[in-house]
């Protein structure tokens, strides 16, 4: 599918201030290679990239960070990388989940199908999320730096962009923080 032809170039574009998380216990920002790609795609693509950090891969610690940014005013969007497999130090998924107000169930099953025409079954270990939490978007990619390629240029690059139709997620991003009572009309 050419993405690019869903972009209304008639639509202003809006830069989304996105800060970006690497969850692991090796690296260091000198070889954070799959951060770096991250980080150079954001401003590539006409974001701000509003903060960066190394975190081990630590519940407490993830959830910590998470935390500082969705209650900073200057990041509508979270994207991590690494912490999404399944061995014992893996918690990234269970740690996004804990704060999550609502899970964006797709991404994930949509990061598997275009992982798999890449990497065919293996594709299954990763365990990819993304939700919203306090009004800010979340999204955690595996740590390499071809997930963070395939999570970014297929998915999150359209996304992120409000001229693309038929919609996105951009769009919707002040009504995030509704409450369910305000939905209601009560």
């Amino acid at each position: 599918m050419d993405h690019d032809k869903r972009i209304d170039k008639t639509i202003l574009f809006v830069p989304v201030n996105i800060a970006i998380l690497t969850v692991s216990d090796s690296r260091k920002s000198d070889d954070d290679r799959s951060g770096d790609l991250l980080a150079g795609r954001v401003n590539d693509d006409g974001h701000n990239l509003a903060g960066r950090a190394i975190v081990t891969d630590d519940f407490d610690a993830i959830i910590e960070q998470l935390g500082r940014w969705i209650d900073d005013d200057g990041v509508d969007v979270i994207v991590s990388t690494g912490g999404t497999g399944l061995t014992g130090r893996d918690g990234t998924p269970e740690a996004f989940r804990a704060i999550f107000d609502k899970e964006i169930e797709g991404f994930g099953e949509l990061f598997r199908y275009i992982s798999f025409a890449k990497i065919g079954t293996s594709t299954v270990q990763s365990r990819a999320v993304a939700g919203v939490a306090g009004g800010t978007y979340l999204f955690a990619l595996p740590g390499s730096p071809s997930a963070c390629r395939d999570g970014w240029d297929e998915i999150l690059r359209y996304q992120l962009d409000i001229r693309h139709r038929p919609c996105n997620f951009v769009e919707i991003m002040p009504r995030l923080a509704e409450s369910p009572t305000q939905r209601r009309g009560g």
